[in-house]
């Protein structure tokens, strides 16, 4: 059962941009073994056309599942469907997290991402955690300084929280503190030389970090 694992504490999320590049495959794969049962592989892609997509998240299901990694697919049920994914992750545009269990089952994960309490309210009971931001200011959301870690506090203390908009190594113990069971990083690992190397750096962060947030698994 899916929903039993605990929440890995760094995802690493993608964009069109991302899965454009001709050696994506190579450095998710490094990645995936980089971080194993303490990552979660988010394979995003607005826009992207739904066979490119099917074709990416399929290739990497088994090396996701070889080291113990979560794979989950942004938005597209139909693809997370297809490939068995460990389950979805659900924008504010998508479909109604209560729909989204009809269609899943009991068993697949359910993330939500979020930008106050009120969206976070309406997702319950069915999300089983929360990406929470932008926390900071970030190239995805241009002009929009970031809510700050009080974003997090704010949320209710009944589903793990996830921060994601700028998250660099440097805040990970800030956010830590704040109440993150997890960071959602783009930039910060595609955008690196070797993303498999800056994961380490971000796990070794975490590791590192003050407070005593550690339980990720679902609340329910």
């Amino acid at each position: 059962m899916a929903r039993a694992r605990t929440l890995p504490p760094l995802h690493a999320v993608t964009d069109a941009r991302v899965l454009a590049r001709a050696d994506f495959l190579e450095r998710a794969r490094a990645l995936l073994a980089a971080g194993g049962p303490r990552l979660a592989l988010h394979v995003r892609g607005p826009g992207l056309p739904a066979r490119r997509l099917l074709a990416l998240a399929d290739a990497l299901r088994p090396e996701a599942e070889a080291h113990g990694a979560w794979l989950l697919v942004h938005d597209r049920l139909d693809v997370a469907q297809a490939v068995e994914a460990d389950g979805v992750q659900l924008p504010q545009t998508g479909l109604p997290a209560a729909v989204a269990r009809r269609l899943l089952g009991p068993h697949r994960i359910i993330g939500v991402s979020v930008h106050s309490r009120a969206e976070a309210d309406a997702s319950l009971p069915e999300a089983d955690f929360w990406f929470v931001g932008p926390i900071y200011a970030t190239a995805s959301h241009p002009g929009h300084p970031g809510a700050g870690p009080a974003l997090l506090a704010a949320m209710p203390p009944v589903r793990p929280r996830v921060a994601i908009g700028g998250v660099t190594p440097e805040r990970v113990a800030e956010l830590r503190r704040a109440g993150a069971v997890g960071v959602a990083v783009l930039r910060g690992l595609w955008d690196a030389p070797e993303p498999a190397l800056a994961a380490t750096v971000y796990l070794a962060r975490w590791s590192d970090a003050d407070g005593d947030n550690d339980s990720g698994a679902p609340q329910r």
